[in-house]
Order: structure tokens, then C-alpha cells, then sequence
């Protein structure tokens, strides 16, 4: 995901730059996912901090895409 949004803030343009911030989120979400099979298979436990930390990310770069999405 950081990955990402750094490739991100090395584009030029604004729907480059919102396409891989797009990218990224859909990245925290197959963390999110791999996070999650991983309880099931009994490889890690629940952690409530990491939960809130990818509802914080997520909330950040949809506001991040939302608004440079209004300043066209």
C-alpha cells in the first residue's frame, strides 16, 4: 500500500495520482482480508488496534480521493 501512494505522489497528473491512491486502498484491502484469514486458520489472534488502524487508513484516503476529486 505505501508502495503505492508513493508511485502515487510521483505522477503528474491528478487522475494518475487519484488512480493509485485508488490502488492503494484496494491494497488495504487485501491486507485487510489476509488479516482476516489468518484468525480463521488460527495464525493470529484478533487485534483491535490493527482493525482501527485500517478503518483510519481507509477513512484518510477516501477523504484524500474525495477531495481531489472536488477540485477538478
Amino acid at each position: 500500500m505505501s508502495s503505492n501512494i508513493a508511485e502515487a505522489w510521483g505522477r503528474i497528473s491528478k487522475n494518475n495520482y487519484i488512480q493509485f491512491l485508488r490502488i492503494a486502498r484496494g491494497s488495504l484491502y487485501e491486507l485487510e482480508t489476509q488479516i482476516i484469514r489468518s484468525i480463521d486458520l488460527k495464525y493470529n489472534t484478533r487485534n483491535e488496534n490493527i482493525e482501527s488502524l485500517i478503518v483510519e487508513i481507509s477513512k484518510m484516503l477516501n477523504a484524500l480521493i474525495k477531495s481531489l476529486n472536488e477540485k477538478e
